[in-house]
């Protein structure tokens, strides 16, 4: 699979919508689809054009970036590579803790802020506001581990980033 469908897996099994910008930095060469105003200091070999088995190695821990102004930065380890033949995909999530940030949700900053407001007063303006924009059913403790897979799922039969 090339690093675009990386990222497609990274935004499904997040329960992102791949409404920002991203980029992977592996081994300090940035990896993205090029755009017109990418600055000239920081080339970008165009994802789509890479695969991974050139790229990763067992071993190896690489960044991913979603959201520049948000900046999640994932920090990704590679800790097994295997060739798998299925036609669909093989990207499942075994385990997880905690709901991902929802889209949008002010970086690591903001959604920490969010949850401390929570913990303090769920009850606060602020909280109330966030909890109506993000869900009224959002449960930052709660993971679902079968939506994940579903989107996965979904996701490599409609073969997302493969076109």
């Amino acid at each position: 699979m090339h690093l675009l469908q990386l990222h497609h897996i990274t935004q499904a099994a997040m329960g992102w919508t791949d409404a920002h910008l991203h980029d992977f930095t592996i081994a300090g060469v940035r990896y993205s689809i090029p755009r017109d105003d990418d600055p000239d200091d920081l080339p970008v070999i165009d994802e789509r054009t890479i695969r991974l088995d050139r790229v990763l190695k067992v071993g190896l821990a690489f960044e991913y970036q979603y959201d520049f102004g948000d900046s999640w930065i994932h920090v990704v380890r590679v800790e097994e590579a295997k060739k798998i033949d299925e036609p669909h995909g093989a990207a499942y999530v075994e385990a997880g803790a905690r709901a991902c940030p929802p889209e949008d949700s002010g970086g690591a900053g903001g959604y920490q802020d969010f949850l401390a407001g929570l913990a303090a007063d769920p009850r606060d303006e602020e909280v109330v506001s966030f909890l109506q924009w993000a869900g009224e059913d959002f449960d930052p403790d709660r993971f679902d581990r079968h939506a994940a897979n579903a989107a996965l799922l979904r996701m490599a039969w409609n073969a997302w980033g493969r076109k």
